[in-house]
């Protein structure tokens, strides 16, 4: 399907060190599913795709008092997956459903789904009103996480000299991004948050932020320490029907230095 918008959502792309071989993983719209896919190069030079698994991360959850919560959404449409990123040194693909949280699972997608953190909304019920096309919640139970706001958005990795570094999310819902340590273990533990707000001579900062990316790497006299690029959902706050978009650029420095307060 096109025109109803069944197609690729998110992707990333990664080579297995022990292989050589390219993958890319790529989310479907409106479905749970994320496909691996081996990249590999044709007789006439370009570069086709073998689909090597799928797999399907959750559309219910049971909560702790026992009921079972679905993200609300249009009708037929499940919670998808958008931002995605693998860190190559340990294989870990860390994936963000857009309405639930952040997954981290292997990147062959063998294994079972870890849910690293959970959005503020998660577990909160709510209908879909067909008059007004929108979700309307219910009371909050309080089941959800306390640093992200739906929708989680791009993620991507930020990797230091040493070794170490941070996995950054966007969190769309309160236009900001959170921090989770990069260490060669499975805590990813809370490192913090920032906002990427309005610098001098700028317009605005970034809301509504779809995607993200990082260098840590020197790039010149304005980005000495690395940059990070955001994607901005408004030209302008008032800009509510996203008429243009564009991107921020950040100095890493700054980035680390509010990391480190």
């Amino acid at each position: 399907e096109v025109n109803e918008e069944s197609t690729a959502y998110g992707l990333t792309t990664y080579t297995d060190s022990a292989t050589g071989k390219s993958y890319a993983l790529v989310s479907q719209n409106a479905t749970t599913r994320i496909a691996l896919l081996e990249l590999t190069t044709t007789s006439r030079g370009t570069v086709s795709y073998r689909k090597v698994r799928t797999l399907d991360l959750p559309a219910v959850f049971t909560m702790p008092d026992g009921t079972k919560w679905s993200p609300c959404g249009d009708p037929g449409e499940g919670p998808q997956v958008e931002g995605m990123v693998v860190d190559q040194e340990t294989g870990t693909l860390f994936a963000g459903q857009e309405d639930v949280g952040i997954w981290r699972l292997r990147a062959d997608l063998k294994g079972d789904p870890v849910l690293q953190d959970k959005v503020r909304e998660y577990g909160v019920p709510a209908t879909y009103d067909e008059a007004s096309d929108e979700c309307l919640a219910a009371d909050d139970p309080g089941f959800g996480g306390d640093r992200m706001s739906a929708d989680v958005e791009g993620l991507t990795l930020l990797k230091q000299d040493d070794g170490d570094g941070y996995l950054l999310a966007s969190s769309q819902g309160d236009d900001t991004f959170v921090a989770y340590d990069r260490e060669r273990s499975d805590d990813y533990e809370y490192e913090g948050g920032f906002r990427v707000g309005a610098a001098s001579g700028s317009l605005d900062g970034s809301e509504e932020c779809d995607g993200a990316d990082v260098l840590a790497e020197p790039l010149g006299r304005r980005y000495p320490d690395g940059l990070l690029v955001v994607q901005d959902g408004h030209m302008a706050p008032e800009d509510g029907d996203r008429e243009a978009t564009g991107f921020k650029f950040v100095d890493l420095g700054d980035v680390l230095e509010a990391l480190d307060d």
